[in-house]
């Protein structure tokens, strides 16, 4: 594709960030400026010369601005092939100016929705002018530069500087692209919002869009490529966080802390302090306690070894003390909502490591989807925003839990929703004992779990592994009761599970033999 002279630009933004100065430089070139309603007021309060749409169509905006650029004299401007010759003869007759460049950022159509505004607001929010403006150009980018983020301000202007006034056709190509992912996009988001009003949970065709945040090193693997991408989902998290300090996060870095941080949230931050310690998505320790500090102390005695390399989540403000001991071990990411001053400068003296701080805390009982792809498709379910509800709860056995094993089996069976299916979790007073995680056999994870325990009170000088007196939980129902035998080996004394087997009574009635309390839930939290 040649060179094409910017003689011509329209220029109508929500988004108005650099607006002047770029247009300022476009005028430098010689460039006339065609704008609409508020841009073109900004443009005048900037000193420039600008021709109001208007001007052009012969027609005045209308319908509270409904109808302004839908109309030949524009969309002819931009869709018209510069070397065919009827197209530039209908031009001449029909005395539609050529548009060379089309500036558009749409109606925040997404952060009206975000604010909470009522459906006719939202409906308001919804450009037709633009997107219709955006892909006329885009269609014709042999002739036409479209831009529709401000980012890209600086790359046309080096162009113009470069070449004479002219854009070149491989970056036309390239904005275009970038336009119709823009629309795309956008129509995405008007599309997801109004499923959600309608209350349609699956609708025929749905649209999963989302603005690039960050180029990754790499994926799971060095031959891999990867991005992270940010939704309008706001979610506080590793999408919402500042990065204070650190390495460039990786993309398992990223899957980690995201899955540390949702696991921590389910604590409240107003009933106890949190920690949650991650290896390869799975938990290696998590507790509960008055301090951070001693959150931090009890969930790394589940897993010290583990540990090694893992990430840190908390549920509050990470203070000094708690500081000090996570920084004694090499950890890659430590996350919280905040952090102090002095807890900055402790973990600073790590100049690797990377502190995340999101604002907040996302709400576990928040509704939302997740999603994952396979060969041609793409899974996408509800988000397991399910607590548990102790009301709810059901002693299947002869013996009722002690008021502290309750505690901890509901702490235990939360932990569980958070680790990868089939999962066994053993814990005592507020923190994590023994893990077994994403084994094919409940049974198998009993026994891991039961080992790690052991393994963790050699490396602690304990005469025994914190089991004994422990409690379990699984994630979902034990099928036989040999997963329960191993649990009772290991010294839980109460089991928490979903309930549901065909061999339920068995399953007591070896619990029962065992001495142990059982609870069903009736909610079963696998994890993939």
């Amino acid at each position: 594709m040649p060179t094409r002279k910017i003689a011509r630009a329209l220029l109508s933004v929500s988004d108005k960030t650099g607006l002047a100065d770029f247009a300022k430089a476009l005028a430098k070139h010689g460039v006339t400026l065609v704008s609409t309603g508020g841009t073109a007021k900004t443009l005048r309060e900037a000193g420039l010369d600008v021709v109001d749409v208007a001007e052009i169509t012969g027609s005045p905006e209308m319908m509270d601005g409904r109808v302004k650029t839908l109309h030949p004299k524009i969309h002819g401007g931009l869709l018209a092939m510069r070397g065919k010759a009827e197209h530039v003869a209908a031009m001449e007759t029909h005395g539609i100016p050529p548009i060379d460049l089309l500036v558009v950022n749409l109606y925040p159509f997404e952060a009206t929705v975000a604010d909470g505004a009522d459906f006719a607001t939202a409906i308001e929010n919804i450009d037709i002018g633009g997107p219709a403006m955006i892909r006329a150009a885009a269609k014709n980018h042999d002739g036409v530069a479209v831009v529709v983020d401000p980012r890209d301000y600086e790359q046309v202007l080096e162009e113009l500087a470069t070449h004479e006034g002219c854009t070149t056709g491989s970056t036309r190509r390239h904005l275009a692209a970038k336009a119709f992912a823009h629309t795309g996009a956008y129509d995405g988001a008007i599309a997801t919002w109004f499923a959600e009003r309608l209350d349609v949970t699956a609708p025929r065709k749905r649209v999963f869009a989302g603005t690039r945040e960050a180029k990754l090193r790499y994926g799971e693997n060095p031959h891999q490529w990867a991005a992270f991408y940010r939704t309008a989902e706001r979610r506080a998290g590793v999408a919402t966080a500042r990065q204070v300090q650190g390495k460039e996060l990786s993309y398992n870095n990223l899957n980690d802390t995201d899955a540390a941080f949702e696991l921590v949230a389910e604590f409240d931050p107003n009933a106890s302090a949190a920690v949650a310690i991650i290896k390869h998505a799975n938990p290696c320790g998590v507790a509960v306690a008055p301090t951070l500090a001693e959150a931090y102390g009890k969930a790394l005695a589940c897993d010290g070894v583990s540990a090694f390399g893992g990430i840190v989540a908390l549920n509050a403000t990470l203070d000094a003390e708690a500081a000090e001991e996570i920084v004694k071990i090499f950890t890659e990411v430590i996350i919280a909502p905040d952090a102090t001053d002095a807890a900055k400068d402790i973990v600073a003296a790590k100049e690797n490591l990377r502190l995340l701080l999101t604002g907040g805390l996302p709400d576990p009982r928040a509704e939302g989807i997740t999603f994952r792809s396979l060969s041609g498709g793409i899974l996408v379910q509800s988000r397991d925003n399910r607590l548990v509800d102790q009301d709810a709860l059901k002693v299947v056995s002869k013996r009722k839990p002690s008021e502290q094993e309750l505690a901890d089996l509901i702490f235990a069976f939360t932990v569980a929703k958070h680790v990868k299916s089939n999962t066994i979790v053993y814990a005592k007073d507020g923190a994590t004992v023994g893990i077994g995680a994403g084994q094919m056999s409940r049974v198998d994870s009993a026994r891991i779990a039961a080992r790690k325990a052991q393994d963790a009170a050699e490396a602690l000088g304990l005469s025994q592994p914190l089991t004994i007196g422990s409690v379990a939980a699984s994630d979902a129902f034990f099928p036989f009761a040999d997963g329960l035998h191993v649990v009772a080996e290991a010294g839980a004394t109460a089991v928490i599970q979903p309930g549901g087997s065909m061999r339920d009574d068995e399953v007591i009635a070896a619990a029962d033999e065992a001495g142990l309390a059982m609870i069903f839930t009736g909610m079963r939290h696998f994890r993939h």
